[in-house]
């Protein structure tokens, strides 16, 4: 990011007791990514990613009471073990979705000891935007997956 304080960015930040590589597992690998991306009791039933710069990113969340969320998006960037970041403004093949919500920018640098300082930011096209991912719990949510993610990676 060239902008160090962005518009519309939602941030959560913690120093998660895993090492890089084995975060970067748990989100680039589905059958992992399934297990811990969205806090419980939701749950993650279907996940595609094509690591690359345009390729898919896909998850359907399920909630408790039988809500389904299909999240559609492609990959901007990848940085193996450092930095990866998608968007839910595109679908693959480049198609401008009907609407975007978000960025996802997610960052992971190693503090020489095993852990990991991880820098997860949602950065949204609009204040509207912006406070609706925080009214839907943004920081609990983002907090929970994070120590789920933490808690997977330490089994790795």
């Amino acid at each position: 990011m060239t902008d160090p304080n962005p518009n519309h960015v939602l941030t959560l930040e913690r120093t998660l007791d895993a090492p890089p590589a084995k975060l970067w597992r748990c989100w680039t690998e589905p059958d992992l990514l399934k297990q811990w991306f969205c806090p419980a009791p939701w749950t993650v039933s279907e996940a595609r990613i094509a690591l690359a710069p345009g390729g898919e990113f896909f998850s359907v969340m399920n909630g408790p009471d039988g809500e389904r969320f299909e999240n559609t998006g492609v990959i901007l960037a990848v940085e193996p073990e450092r930095r990866l970041v998608w968007t839910d403004a595109f679908r693959p093949g480049w198609i401008p979705a009907e609407r975007a919500f978000m960025t996802a920018h997610v960052g992971f640098e190693g503090t020489g000891d095993g852990r990991c300082v991880y820098v997860a930011r949602a950065m949204h096209w609009s204040d509207e935007t912006l406070r609706q991912h925080r009214k839907m719990g943004f920081h609990e949510g983002w907090g929970v997956a994070a120590t789920q993610l933490e808690t997977l990676a330490q089994t790795l």
